[in-house]
């Protein structure tokens, strides 16, 4: 009698986590590769570009706002593996009209493009979160979130600095950039395929055309669980402080270091770096629970490493070490959030409770592209440098917040790593 061997993780795993990189990776390429073009120019004011750069992202995060209640209940109807498959069959089409776009330079449909992405990604967010839960057992749940997020979020500083150098290489030529984006989208679908089948969670809801309605009843969903209520909010926090430094590391780089799109890749690698790093280890320190005294530990780490990025006259390498410290902080945050959110609803809310979750996270998206073009302004002022103080000031709120609500998760933690 011969026994399957015991998999380290369950099949189809590894086709979901190259999918949401493959996603991570062109989300962004694109969009960076629609807004360097406008950093560099030479005949716009710095408040045009900054302006520019702000509506770019807040294109991006509207189809959130508006929709995201919508792939909350594709994500219960119908099985999550279908949806992310229509979902990458959709992202071809919505690649080709990039290249479309990019071939007229149309910097209204490059817009439109951008929008369009923030549509698909607004239906995949709920499912590829939801499905997490029903493909891992509970006590790898945190480990699978830490390659999760490590994955997404050097799939976003690689597509960063892909759109930067396809915006540099093919000058003219940009059609050729949204092609090799279809080609990736291609991958990605084939790869979606892969992923475990499961049964959809909930084949009779019905559609509420009410999305204010609809967002308020899930949100009434998860206020009856204080963890869930809690971790949605860190949520939002930790996507309005990323945007905000994904935005003002852009700008920061390109007038203060004067760097070209290209040459940034040094300071996307250290954030990366530091993003994979807090990730998997985050997820090695769980060791098979949610781990909620991380949770401050990383707020702390942002807070000094805000601090530190604005620092006046801050040399490229203390910078680097700077942004990377962010980011080991940002995965110690968010793993134990995520794992949270999609632990505590139950099966037949899940993709519903990721609907709202996803559209808060929107509301801080765009909240930070509004703030980045508003603390920038003249009527503001302030600096670049000032700005990165404005992240690390909320990471620190945050962190205070975990500790007041939970004051015992850190030394309780601390115990366990003692008694181990």
């Amino acid at each position: 009698m011969t026994t399957e061997p015991n998999r380290s993780w369950p099949h189809g795993f590894w086709n979901l986590m190259f999918t949401q990189f493959q996603g991570a990776f062109s989300d962004n390429a694109l969009r960076w590769l629609v807004i360097f073009p406008v950093l560099a120019s030479v005949t716009l004011s710095q408040e045009a570009k900054d302006g520019f750069a702000s509506n770019a992202m807040t294109l991006f995060a509207v189809p959130f706002l508006l929709f995201s209640t919508v792939g909350g209940w594709m994500a219960d109807r119908f099985s999550k593996r279908s949806v992310m498959i229509s979902v990458k069959v959709a992202e071809i089409g919505i690649m080709l009209f990039a290249a479309f776009a990019l071939k007229l330079e149309s910097q209204a449909l490059q817009l439109a493009a951008i929008c369009l992405m923030g549509v698909h990604s607004t239906a995949f967010a709920p499912a590829k979160y939801g499905i997490m839960p029903e493909v891992l057992p509970h006590e790898k749940l945190s480990s699978g979130n830490g390659i999760l997020e490590l994955l997404t979020f050097i799939g976003i500083i690689l597509g960063t600095f892909a759109g930067g150098f396809l915006a540099e290489t093919l000058v003219h030529r940009e059609v050729y950039s949204g092609l090799i984006l279809a080609a990736l989208a291609g991958v990605g679908l084939m790869t979606s395929i892969g992923i475990a089948k499961v049964p959809a969670a909930d084949p009779q809801k019905k559609f509420n055309y009410n999305i204010v309605g609809e967002v308020w009843s899930n949100m009434k969903v998860m206020k009856a669980d204080r963890d869930l209520w809690r971790a949605n909010w860190g949520n939002t926090a930790f996507f309005f402080v990323a945007t905000l430094v994904q935005i003002n590391l852009a700008l920061f780089a390109q007038k203060v270091f004067h760097l070209k799109p290209t040459e940034q890749a040094w300071l996307q690698a250290a954030l990366s770096l530091g993003i994979g790093a807090g990730s998997m280890i985050a997820g090695k320190l769980s060791r098979g629970r949610i781990e909620y005294g991380l949770i401050p530990v990383g707020a702390a780490l942002m807070a000094i490493a805000g601090v530190w990025l604005g620092w006046p006259g801050i040399s490229k390498p203390l910078f680097s070490t700077a942004l990377a410290l962010l980011g080991l902080g940002g995965g110690l945050f968010i793993v134990p959030i995520v794992s949270v959110l999609q632990h505590r609803p139950s099966a037949e809310t899940k993709g519903a409770v990721q609907g709202a979750v996803s559209w808060l996270s929107w509301v801080g998206i765009a909240a930070a592209a509004s703030t980045q073009s508003l603390l920038s302004s003249k009527s503001v002022g302030l600096s670049y440098g000032q700005i990165f103080w404005i992240c690390g000031a909320v990471s620190c709120l945050s962190g205070i917040f975990v500790i007041w609500s939970r004051p015992k998760a850190f030394p309780e933690m601390v115990a366990r790593w003692k008694n181990q």
